[in-house]
């Protein structure tokens, strides 16, 4: 059963009773990521997430670790490029101790200057991952691409040089201006007494800051260009993309229907292709990344360097393709149920469900039921999907970024944006 509370101080909460499972989810959402950051501070809302496990004015770090290991349970956090969140997976017999410990590092973390120059250097270790794994550069250099002069442009890591500056009078200044109750959002799916469940987060999270909301307001206009890298690799990776669709637009399900069937699954156009028909790539797959006001459809592929512009000439092949003759029937029917069955087993985890509660409330402002999801899931039609493909692969409203060993003019002369 559903439920929409606000806490004393304005935090909405909304949550979903399953009675029949023993677990709960419970996740508080914060509207603030790497796209509300100035350029001097970039990554200090990952900074934040990584420092608030380390120590509060009641608990050790180590004290934190011990407690929720205790409980056979998971205490983690993100940070995306929209906002930040930090939740817990426990059995529903230790919520109440799992609330009071996510409740303790959200508000008593001390941010010791200790801890905060030694976790700088575990951060600056994984902006290094980042640079040495070059299936997940390939992705950084294209957002900073095509998103270029914005702070969407801006690494969700930051950069070693603006992680090297950020102290503690930053995280209280940026806490402080970000971390207001009307920029939160409680939510928690699994098992659990809603009265309790409330009256807990009135005690550990209401009464605390102002009501307020954070301006809001940045420039994510997409940049179409060619960006090379060129780097001493065993294999060139590929991303092609251009600009998607916002998490709330009205046209999402129709997107989602594009992406799965060009893209995202093994069965997808590009996967058979590819993969299957001329074995050119191990890896090759689509995905949407939608953001509260823009969003971006990525195609990436990790390919032999000499096969990377045979690589985009097929690419770019199944789009003219899909845009001049649109989608068959038979196919979209197919790809509609693919989209039902794995939007219906995500659901039966109380993560996802928990997940799904807080995004909709954060971008929609409202409460999407299984039923009315697979409604709109059903309501898609060859018309809509051959629109958007048209729509989204707009010629010279593409970018493309490559990372290894390859010639920028070979591939400016295949892709041609």
């Amino acid at each position: 059963m559903f439920n929409k509370a606000l806490l004393d101080n304005g935090i909405r909460v909304v949550t979903e009773n399953i009675p029949h499972v023993r677990s709960v989810s419970l996740g508080v959402w914060v509207n603030v990521g790497a796209r509300d950051e100035d350029k001097e501070v970039s990554g200090i809302s990952h900074f934040i997430e990584h420092m608030l496990f380390k120590g509060t004015k009641r608990r050790k770090a180590k004290d934190i670790a011990i407690e929720m290991d205790s409980m056979g349970g998971e205490l983690n956090a993100f940070t995306s490029k929209d906002g930040t969140t930090y939740y817990v997976k426990v059995l529903d017999e230790h919520l109440p101790r799992a609330v009071d410990l996510l409740a303790d590092i959200f508000h008593n973390s001390v941010f010791d200057p200790k801890e905060i120059d030694r976790e700088r250097k575990v951060i600056v270790e994984e902006i290094k991952i980042v640079e040495d794994t070059p299936d997940d550069l390939v992705h950084e250099i294209f957002y900073e691409t095509v998103w270029k002069g914005t702070k969407l442009g801006q690494p969700v890591l930051g950069t070693k040089k603006s992680v090297a500056g950020i102290d503690r009078a930053d995280f209280m200044g940026y806490m402080k201006k970000y971390y207001l109750p009307g920029e939160i959002v409680i939510s928690a799916a699994g098992k659990f007494n809603l009265p309790a469940l409330l009256d807990m987060l009135n005690e550990k999270f209401g009464g605390r800051g102002k009501k307020g909301t954070k301006p809001d307001g940045i420039d994510a206009h997409f940049r179409p260009a060619v960006s090379i890298r060129n780097r001493k690799l065993e294999q060139a990776h590929v991303c092609i993309g251009c600009p998607g669709l916002p998490y709330g637009h009205e046209d999402r399900f129709g997107m989602y229907a594009l992406n799965t069937l060009l893209g995202s699954s093994m069965s997808s156009r590009l996967f058979q292709e590819i993969r299957e028909k001329h074995a050119l790539a191990y890896s090759v797959f689509s995905y949407l990344s939608s953001l509260r006001d823009t969003g971006l459809f990525v195609i990436y592929a990790g390919v032999s360097p000499d096969k990377a512009v045979s690589v985009i000439r097929l690419v770019m092949k199944e789009i003219k393709k899909l845009k001049k003759e649109g989608v068959p029937e038979g196919e979209l029917a197919k790809v509609k149920e693919q989209l039902k069955g794995n939007t219906v087993l995500a659901m039966e985890n109380t993560y996802n469900r928990m997940s799904q509660l807080a995004k909709q409330e954060l971008y929609l402002g409202r409460r999407y039921t299984l039923d009315e999801i697979l409604e709109q899931v059903e309501k898609i039609n060859t018309e809509q999907v051959s629109r958007l493909a048209r729509d989204t692969f707009k010629k010279g409203n593409m970018a493309l970024t490559a990372l290894g060993p390859v010639k920028k003019e070979d591939i400016e002369a295949e892709f041609g944006g």
